[in-house]
């Protein structure tokens, strides 16, 4: 077994064949990451016969000493079931990578070890998964091990929406508060687009605090993935916001004289005026806060009579899937949800293109109540989504003596 380096369309026809192919394993997001200061390189491995076996898209960075670090995303592609073929992976990629001066390698393969529900439970298991695991460790890759947050390159919980035909039976199943908080976007004048412009700069100033990757990534993305590229944003109406905003305080300040005049009436009855008196208090608290959106509304509609752009997200369409790059809203109209109804309007459309699922993208392994993410957890399992659980991230050094240099020399820094 050998490594070579192949060119960008070998290596894309092999990967569009591969069990577990993936947006990451491509030679356009190759292309995207040639711009922030990796060595894009796509090895091919091959067998004694030079028939290619497995491949990777490599990002490989220089850090200190000249010591090279490599990192295969969402690779590598190849069969780690079998134990003979894994070690002489490893044997190979330390003879022909490790004289090159790349002092180690760290992947995390896109191979799911388990498929849960939204409580986490464990609903079907890949049976090659432990097999895999325990090969990996034997030929000499150390685990970073079952990670429940974003200790990784890329997260290793995922939630994903399998997309029926009937869209009507996918929204039937989704959580109640799902269902609430979009219904509470439309009522309050949301409106949700596809811009076939692609323009990406509004929606970076609602993304921009959430990441380091700065907005020539989403440029080069939109680029390189080019019709493969959506981008959503949801727009408020402002006049439709004042309007229904406007109702609503005037149905509450209708309900609220009629709670009076009841508690007026039991009064004079010498009545238990206990029950009245609680939903009378409540009523009161409604109508201060219908009362200060209605005056937010009006501002809004002063200040923005065409309305405005409040949130947004970017997807990535790969192998008849869609994939959340990532999405974001203005912080100042965070209560009306226009998140949830962004991804409602996207699971459409989606499944109109008869797409099999929709990637929301990463969650929380930590699926307790009192989790610090139950809130990223609650949002995204509420699309009646399954968790993938992927292997994780595994790491191996090629180059001992450069490996042992680069560490040393960084704790001196």
């Amino acid at each position: 077994m050998k490594i070579v380096t192949i060119d960008s369309s070998q290596f894309d026809s092999f990967e569009s064949q591969h069990k577990y192919r993936n947006y990451y394993q491509t030679s356009k997001y190759g292309n995207i990451m040639s711009k922030f200061n990796y060595e894009v390189r796509y090895i091919g491995i091959m067998d004694d016969s030079d028939k290619m076996i497995g491949a990777s898209l490599l990002l490989i960075q220089n850090e200190v000493m000249k010591t090279k670090l490599a990192y295969a995303p969402r690779g590598i592609l190849f069969d780690f079931t079998d134990s003979l073929k894994v070690e002489e992976l490893v044997r190979a990629l330390k003879s022909d990578l490790g004289k090159e001066g790349i002092a180690s390698l760290r992947m995390d393969p896109a191979i799911p070890k388990t498929i849960r529900d939204s409580k986490g439970n464990i609903v079907n298991i890949n049976n090659e998964a432990q097999m895999i695991d325990s090969n990996l460790k034997s030929a000499g890759f150390s685990y970073k091990g079952e990670t429940l947050y974003f200790e990784t390159e890329k997260p290793r919980w995922e939630a994903l929406v399998v997309l029926p035909k009937d869209i009507r039976e996918i929204y039937k199943k989704f959580d109640k508060r799902t269902r609430n908080k979009i219904n509470k976007a439309i009522n309050c004048g949301v409106e949700i687009y596809r811009d076939d412009k692609k323009d990406i700069n509004q929606l970076y100033e609602f993304i921009k605090g959430k990441n380091a990757k700065p907005l020539k990534f989403y440029e080069e993305l939109m680029k390189n993935f080019g019709d493969k590229a959506d981008v959503f944003y949801a727009k408020l109406n402002a006049e439709k916001f004042v309007i229904n905003t406007k109702k609503l305080y005037e149905d509450e300040l209708a309900n609220n004289e009629v709670l009076a005049d009841q508690f007026q009436n039991l009064a004079k009855q010498n009545g238990d005026r206990r029950d009245i008196f609680n939903k009378k208090v409540l009523s009161d608290k409604l109508l201060n806060i219908y009362k200060s959106n209605l005056i937010f509304a009006t501002n809004v509609l002063k200040n923005n009579p065409d309305g405005l752009i409040i949130a947004g997200g970017i997807n990535i369409i790969y192998d008849n899937a869609a994939f959340l790059i990532i999405d974001g809203f203005n912080q100042k109209f965070r209560s009306l949800n226009a998140n949830y109804l962004l991804k409602w309007r996207m699971l459409c459309d989606y499944t109109n293109e008869n797409l099999k699922y929709f990637n929301l993208n990463a969650v929380c392994g930590n699926f307790e109540k009192n989790s610090k993410y139950a809130g990223l957890n609650e949002m995204k399992v509420g699309y009646n989504s399954v968790i993938t659980e992927y292997l994780g991230e595994y790491d191996i050094i090629l180059n001992n003596f450069k490996y042992n240099l680069y560490k040393n020399f960084s704790k001196k820094q």
